[in-house]
């Protein structure tokens, strides 16, 4: 699993690349944490090269939520394949992310 983040001027881009699953949370996790406070800037997620997410890899993702939101910020999941919109779907995260 390869994750990256990316500060840019107005954004955080984080892109996934790999399965998150239960064995790669713990380092993808560590890697995102700065994430946990976006002090007021919106993170974008590039998942086109994300192919498996497992419950571990949505705990993160909610945890980054709750830290953007409570910063005012917004967390954008971008170019999200169909196998990984169907766990969105299965589990309610399409309705609390922003999917595009």
């Amino acid at each position: 699993m390869k994750t990256t983040i990316e500060k840019l001027e107005d954004k955080y881009l984080v892109t996934l690349v790999g399965e998150l699953d239960t064995a790669a949370a713990a380092e993808v996790e560590k890697t995102l944490q700065p994430l946990y406070n976006t002090n007021g800037l919106d993170v974008v997620i590039d998942c086109a090269g994300l192919e498996y997410i497992a419950s571990s890899g949505l705990r993160i993702l909610i945890s980054i939520l709750k830290g953007a939101k409570s910063g005012g910020s917004k967390v954008i999941m971008k170019d999200v394949n169909d196998d990984i919109k169907t766990v969105f779907k299965l589990t309610g995260f399409i309705n609390i992310f922003e999917v595009e």
